[in-house]
């Protein structure tokens, strides 16, 4: 990370700052002289450039400005070349927005964070965006009550740690931190305060978001009653998104299959073989009246007529999430979804799945279909394989192939000049034929 001494300031034009002695960073200007370039792509890689050097102005506003130009380059193209040479810098720059900035730069640079990582992908980059973040952005939940703050820096953990995770004890260290949001530790230093339903909501499909990470939950046949029973009691809530949230997690839950796991340990006891923490048939028997309990509220959110909630397209997602679950407590089936992507479909075919696919298409917002398009290490998560399209091509690639003097196009027109001109003879030929005939 640059020594604030030596740092550039952004222009006035772009950023709105008080110093007069603002200038292009040296580095973008030596790019832009770079021979060949697209003017448009330098144009974009300057104000990036400008955009860094901007989180070191002291006007939160500036720096606000700034995160938001970051997103938007961000989303709009994968910008490895940028992250290559400014990883360290952004990084470290973003970090110290959430130490001291406000609520909505706080949220504006946890997202940057977030898109860093899936930019990155999996590696040594990862692991140390996650390993650097996890302090800070821990504090930074203590420091404030702002649903935005909150609600940004859990999602922004949720990401950091599914992309640069690379055991189960780090995935379950930040699913511990965004639980306790909600549901903190007795004893702890954390003030129990009453949390809003978006706090809820964001806390509950971040942690099932992660969990969809965990092949091997260790979780104790204690702690899943006490969390099943929690989402339970979320599936009586008025607010409509608190109680998807709630349903999407506990599918997770039952894909997972604890419970299966946690019958044949009880099944082990009675045979004899006992195991140091293994279930009781009497907590078994607590947690097979729990599931049917459970599978009883989903079948009655799923033929909701009404009245808690507002939103009447709320109200469809909330019945045909609820359909599907049914569907799945009962019979086992999970639901299949296909998503539009450009030109291709992303199919899903696991609770799992569908999970990851919409809380990433959530995090990415406008940028999704870029990075399912062009996001390697999204490929390798969803096992997509976009087709190559003009959207996706490098500019060396539009130039050879969509350019109207490509020799691709320049062939194509000849084709079918030659085309026009064959049928053009053969109407005339037949035309000719039915007069003589005549």
């Amino acid at each position: 990370m640059g020594k604030k001494s030596q740092r550039k300031n952004a222009p006035k034009d772009l950023f709105d700052s008080d110093d007069d002695t603002s200038s292009v960073s040296s580095s973008s200007t030596m790019r832009s002289e770079r021979p060949g370039m697209d003017e448009v792509q330098v144009h974009k890689d300057v104000m990036l450039d400008q955009s860094l050097d901007a989180l070191y102005e002291k006007r939160s506003s500036t720096r606000e400005q700034a995160l938001a130009s970051i997103i938007d380059a961000f989303n709009n193209d994968l910008q490895h070349e940028f992250v290559e040479k400014k990883f360290a810098t952004l990084l470290h720059q973003c970090l110290h927005c959430t130490k001291k900035g406000s609520s909505k730069e706080t949220s504006l640079a946890s997202h940057v964070i977030g898109l860093l990582a899936l930019t990155v992908g999996l590696g040594d980059q990862a692991q140390e965006i996650l390993e650097e973040s996890v302090t800070p952005l821990s504090q930074a939940l203590k420091s404030g009550r702002e649903v935005l703050k909150i609600t940004s820096i859990i999602e922004c953990l949720a990401v950091i740690t599914f992309v640069g995770g690379t055991n189960e004890e780090q995935t379950e260290k930040s699913m511990q931190i965004i639980w306790q949001m909600i549901h903190p530790k007795l004893g702890s230093n954390v003030v129990a305060t009453k949390p809003s339903p978006a706090v809820i909501t964001t806390v509950v499909s971040s942690w099932a978001f992660l969990l969809t990470t965990v092949d091997r939950w260790t979780l104790g046949p204690k702690i899943w009653q006490e969390i099943v029973t929690y989402l339970s009691s979320l599936l009586e809530k008025d607010d409509r998104s608190v109680r998807i949230a709630a349903g999407e997690a506990l599918a997770i839950i039952f894909e997972l299959g604890t419970l299966e796991k946690f019958s044949a340990e009880a099944k082990g006891s009675v045979n004899g073989s006992v195991k140091e923490g293994s279930v009781s048939q009497e907590a078994l028997i607590n947690m097979h009246g729990l599931k049917s309990k459970v599978t009883n509220q989903v079948r009655d959110l799923s033929a909701e007529a009404g009245g808690k909630g507002s939103a009447k397209k709320d109200l469809n997602t909330q019945r045909n999430m609820f359909r599907d679950l049914v569907e799945f407590l009962e019979h086992g089936y999970a639901p299949e979804t296909s998503t539009k992507v450009g030109g291709d479909s992303l199919q899903t075919s696991t609770w799992y799945q569908m999970i990851q696919l919409n809380f990433l298409k959530h995090f990415l917002g406008g940028g999704f279909i870029k990075h399912m398009q062009e996001n390697e290490f999204l490929h390798d998560v969803f096992s997509f394989t976009p087709k190559k399209s003009g959207s996706s091509m490098s500019r060396d690639e539009k130039r050879l192939f969509k350019s109207p003097n490509s020799a691709l196009n320049k062939a194509r027109t000849q084709f079918l000049n030659t085309q026009r001109m064959l049928a053009k003879n053969m109407n005339v030929g037949h035309y000719a034929a039915t007069v003589e005939n005549e």
